[in-house]
């Protein structure tokens, strides 16, 4: 599957343009994690998993990551595709967890970005481009701000790829400033 093919796929069950730019988002941070960590001749598949994430929440939020999993198998995709996007609902709606760094990074960053693009949206910027870490923690440390996205998973991402809070934060941050040209397309 092209980004194409999987942004085709992606809009047949997803229609609402915050889950679009969502799915637009995780999908430029996890291709800029894989050239980052290191991984960048996978870093079209890094992108791919990224997009289609959360390919059936929109339709079947009661069951994400199952739905995804069925409609992608439907579809002839590999094991280790599914693997990939499913894993990113460890402990929450799926008992398949995260093995591979990339989907470790894709478990801490699914929620991080949510809360990095609420922050954004209350600077007079509307923009990543001029926050700070400090002013992202501020912001993280609020539980009352952007309360769906849990602090909880976000900690849980950073340890399992064994980087402090604030590495992961800072990371993300850089992650979505670099890429934040190509989100808003």
């Amino acid at each position: 599957m092209n980004r194409e093919e999987a942004w085709a796929l992606l809009t047949e069950y997803n229609q609402e343009p915050f889950h679009l730019q969502h799915a637009k988002t995780v999908a430029a941070v996890m291709k800029w994690f894989a050239q980052k960590l290191g991984y960048a001749e996978e870093a079209e598949f890094w992108e791919l998993v990224g997009l289609l994430h959360d390919l059936d929440f929109e339709k079947y939020p009661e069951q994400h990551c199952q739905k995804t999993a069925e409609i992608l198998r439907e579809r002839g995709m590999d094991e280790s595709f599914i693997h990939a996007i499913v894993s990113h609902g460890y402990g929450m709606v799926s008992e398949v967890a995260p093995e591979h760094v990339m989907e470790k990074v894709l478990f801490a960053v699914d929620e991080l970005t949510g809360l990095i693009g609420a922050a954004a949206l209350m600077r007079p910027s509307k923009s990543v481009s001029d926050m700070e870490l400090k002013s992202l923690k501020k912001k993280f440390k609020d539980k009352s701000f952007a309360a769906g996205c849990s602090r909880e998973v976000i900690q849980t991402g950073a340890n399992m790829l064994n980087w402090s809070l604030d590495e992961l934060l800072e990371t993300t941050l850089n992650a979505m400033k670099e890429t934040e040209e190509i989100i808003a397309m």
